[in-house]
């Protein structure tokens, strides 16, 4: 913790980007995750030479330093979980080149995802990554947590896209990790261990990142099954037939309760499910592509299918996939966001597992999500004072996930929430050298202190 003198140092040493009044203190002390901890002072640098100084005296004094983006995580690991001092890198704000004849562009890490994918599309070129909040979630939070989104089932994710970086170490120290070119193998990939660290191993301060032609085409389409199963088996149909589609979200019954008005069809019965497919590429390729996503899906029963003929439908239909997260989150007083992943064959287990957990534990479950890939987000909701409730039934949720073999994070990271559940997916061994990898790159324990390795 800090006293009242080493924040009057800092001050002084740091000057007018270190804040302590409250107004910054309750910003910082909250995320998306629901949990609340409030630091003792949020510094908001400029560039680099500033977290390296800040860096050189939490090293110099040992006191807890936590990065900090828009704050749009899930798992509460940009919270100052041990007091000191939250950097907050929404200032480093600055695209600094677009290079349209290397495809390879270089942020700071306070970028918005959003202005990066326009920047990039407003000369042709294409940044992949789109995690759901990728119009206000910045690129360093993005490479903290190695986000997704709906376009990795083709495309990858975070860390596909992160060619290099520059970060400031525990000891004030900067580090260039990775390259500026498409190949290249020389040493251990830095790079590639600091992109989903969450913060625990150094601060981002620039990022150099992979960008590829745009696409000329997108075409979209839903389709309404009688249930889990015979969606999942449409996607495995869809992704075994010659198609690499660029989104392949899944709703279940639940979800499509939520959004019943804005559905373009009705509901039958009480499993219904929904998949809402994507395809992109030359226009004629694009074409044939969804006209046959369409053709499988009904193969594969589906009980209707709707195409999106222009730009606009489509963003009706996709604005059900958003809505459905928005209503689940503002249903009930206590929401709590899981990323389960599973093999994709197993995804209707999963759903069917549901039901139970919600009666067991007396709270509402929801399923949607990235079904191309497995990465279903399970989300939990309850009344007032259920959280402690909510995170048992994540416990039991993990151990059904984790037998059905998959993960309990695709890309919202672990953090704070997932903390006490990463012993049962990783072995002793595992853990031991993970702890070894963080004592090596902060033996004091300054770097976002709490949070992953229990």
């Amino acid at each position: 913790m800090l006293d009242s003198a080493l924040l009057d140092d800092l001050g002084r040493t740091l000057g007018p980007g270190l804040r302590l009044d409250q107004a910054a203190l309750e910003a910082a002390a909250t995320d998306d995750s629901g949990l609340r901890y409030q630091p003792q002072a949020v510094f908001f640098p400029r560039n680099a030479d500033e977290v390296a100084r800040l860096m050189g005296l939490a090293a110099r004094y040992g006191f807890p330093v936590t990065p900090r983006g828009a704050g749009t995580g899930l798992c509460g690991g940009c919270l100052a979980k041990e007091g000191g001092v939250v950097v907050d890198t929404m200032a480093m704000n600055r695209i600094l080149s677009v290079d349209t004849v290397n495809g390879v562009a270089v942020a700071q890490p306070g970028v918005i995802t959003k202005a990066l994918r326009d920047a990039a599309a407003g000369q042709g070129l294409f940044y992949p990554p789109d995690p759901a909040s990728y119009a206000t979630c910045t690129l360093g939070g993005n490479a903290a947590t190695n986000a997704g989104g709906p376009a990795c089932v083709k495309y990858g994710v975070t860390r596909d896209y992160v060619l290099g970086l520059t970060a400031v170490l525990p000891d004030g120290e900067p580090l260039k990790a990775g390259v500026a070119t498409r190949k290249g193998v020389v040493g251990y990939d830095l790079a590639g261990l600091l992109v989903g660290s969450e913060g625990t191993l150094g601060i981002i301060t620039e990022l150099t990142l992979k960008l590829i032609p745009h696409p000329r085409e997108v075409r979209t389409a839903v389709a309404l099954f009688a249930d889990a199963r015979a969606a999942v088996a449409a996607v495995s149909a869809v992704m075994t037939g010659g198609i690499c589609p660029s989104a392949v979200e899944f709703l279940d019954r639940a979800c499509l309760g939520l959004v019943t008005e804005l559905l373009p069809f009705d509901l039958p019965g009480a499993d219904a499910a929904l998949l809402l497919l994507e395809v992109d590429g030359d226009p004629d390729t694009a074409g044939r592509d969804i006209g046959r996503v369409a053709a499988i899906c009904r193969d594969a029963k589906a009980l209707a299918v709707l195409p999106a003929d222009d730009a606009a439908r489509r963003e009706r239909l996709w604005d059900i996939r958003r809505q459905t997260s928005t209503r689940i989150h503002e249903s009930a007083p206590v929401y709590l966001s899981e990323d389960t992943v599973v093999p994709i064959a197993r995804i209707p287990d999963l759903i069917e597992a549901l039901p139970g957990l919600a009666t067991r534990f007396a709270m509402a479950v929801y399923a949607f999500g990235h079904a191309g890939d497995g990465n279903i987000h399970v989300n939990i909701t309850g009344e007032a004072g259920s959280r402690e409730r909510g995170h048992e039934l994540v416990r039991a949720l993990v151990a059904v996930v984790l037998a059905l073999g998959g993960t309990m994070s695709g890309e919202h990271g672990v953090g704070l929430t997932k903390q006490p559940f990463i012993d049962m997916e990783l072995s002793p061994r595992s853990l031991a050298l993970q702890r070894g990898v963080k004592d090596l790159f902060d033996p004091r324990g300054v770097m976002n202190p709490g949070k992953v390795l229990p």
